[in-house]
């Protein structure tokens, strides 16, 4: 732990030095003991005195919709990838659909969205969904075809049905890849709802950089993006810990 830590160390007191001894133009890039001043000092509120907004309630609101939108991309793309995978039919006519749309940039789902949900949580959540669902989708026909057939057969030589062998040995081969997958996608998912939340939320990390734009104010830019990076790893460490706690047959494996 402390080794990850160290480098972020170094950063932060060669960024400080560089302040200190005026080495760049800190109205432009003020270092994190000026920014998180700024922030103590406006008692952890950004944005006009009236509309100011608690960063923890940006926090929250950022977090609940990229958790909102893996669990319905993630529970949709695994419904979805079994049935591709069990009807030959749905093969023929959902998967062309799905291998269509999963290049797609989840940030370019954002003006569907608002036509759809208009501006609020449904189009946040709405963008990650679909940044997940398609790739997940596909990860989850192709987890099933990598199934060792030498279970399935084994299986079937204790006497299970096909619903048995799905749901002891199919399904829990697969969901560890799958929720791999969804981890290695969630920063991509978490980029598209910050830029969903830059087009007109009210709250949300993404705000709170798009409002240090407009109000050419470089403290509230480095704060918000300090809290999208922490926001983020917090996120990605409860997907671990979620891996490891319901996935236990594969928790050695995670990282």
């Amino acid at each position: 732990m402390a080794i990850s830590i160290l480098p972020w160390i170094v950063a932060v007191a060669l960024w400080e030095l560089a302040w200190s001894q005026k080495w760049m133009t800190t109205s432009l890039f003020p270092p994190p003991s000026v920014f998180l001043a700024y922030v103590i000092e406006n008692d952890f509120r950004v944005g006009f005195a009236r509309d100011a907004m608690p960063i923890p309630v940006a926090i929250v609101a950022s977090a609940y919709r990229v958790l909102a939108g893996l669990a319905l991309g993630f529970v949709g793309a695994i419904a979805t990838g079994i049935l591709i995978s069990l009807s030959r039919t749905a093969s023929l006519i959902i998967f062309p659909f799905v291998r269509g749309l999963a290049p797609i940039a989840p940030i370019a789902w954002i003006p569907l969205g608002i036509v759809l949900f208009g501006i609020g949580n449904g189009t946040a959540v709405f963008v990650v969904f679909t940044g997940i669902y398609f790739i997940l989708t596909i990860n989850t026909v192709v987890a099933v075809q990598a199934v060792d057939k030498r279970m399935i057969k084994t299986a079937r030589s204790f006497g299970a049905s096909p619903r048995q062998i799905w749901a002891w040995v199919i399904f829990p081969a697969v969901l560890p890849q799958v929720f791999t997958m969804l981890r290695l996608n969630f920063f991509a998912a978490w980029m598209a709802v910050l830029a969903a939340e830059m087009v007109g939320l009210k709250n949300g990390l993404g705000m709170i950089i798009m409002l240090g734009r407009e109000m050419f104010n470089p403290n509230l830019i480095l704060v918000g993006l300090l809290m999208v990076g922490i926001t983020g790893y917090l996120v990605d460490a409860f997907l671990v810990f979620v891996q490891r706690r319901v996935l236990w047959w594969q928790s050695e494996n995670v990282k």
